[in-house]
């Protein structure tokens, strides 16, 4: 694996360090009035999801960790375990369903998700960013309600309450944004 210096962590990319796998959130370059310049480094662990602040300098080095990323299809979930299949070879395998996190709801069936791997260790799963959903529980639309930018509440297919412009009635196909969880347009 690579080394890099500490003045060279983005946000973004994984670490090793301390003996577990982290991915840098956020990165702070610092330069204090006194004392040399460092690279203040929020991150969080792949492996049990919590964070951790460290500071390092620029003559600091750290392994860099590449993620392979595999295109797999969402076939049915067992028991808390989900069963992708691996579009290339039809290898099929299990993973935790707390990978996906919030955004299990939104797993819908043949759906393409990306997993990142470390040697044969599932760490992430991301759906695609844009998923369609049906709304099977808002408020009327009311006519005259559209000067305002407001927003009514409104419950998914999947059990998801988003909140949705007034024009936008029951039973309709909209298009969510599976990272912020927030409508996007209609489908």
């Amino acid at each position: 694996m690579p080394k890099i210096n500490g003045n060279e962590i983005r946000p973004g990319n994984v670490l090793e360090h301390n003996g577990g796998l982290w991915a840098a959130v956020k990165v702070d370059h610092v330069k204090p009035g006194k004392g040399g310049a460092f690279a203040q480094v929020e991150m969080r662990n792949l492996r049990n999801g919590s964070k951790l602040n460290e500071r390092f300098r620029s003559a600091d080095k750290v392994e860099k960790v590449r993620l392979e990323q595999k295109d797999q299809q969402f076939l049915y979930e067992d028991s808390g375990m989900l069963v992708l299949m691996d579009t290339n070879t039809y290898e099929q395998v299990q993973l935790p369903a707390e990978l996906l996190g919030d955004r299990r709801p939104f797993l819908q069936d043949g759906m393409m998700v990306v997993v990142e791997y470390h040697e044969d260790e599932a760490l992430n799963a991301s759906l695609p960013q844009k998923v369609v959903c049906k709304i099977v529980e808002t408020e009327p639309v009311v006519k005259g309600q559209t000067a305002a930018n407001s927003f009514k509440p409104a419950t998914l297919d999947n059990g998801v309450r988003v909140s949705v412009p007034p024009f936008v009635g029951q039973d309709e196909d909209i298009v969510v944004n599976t990272e912020t969880m927030e409508y996007v347009e209609r489908a």
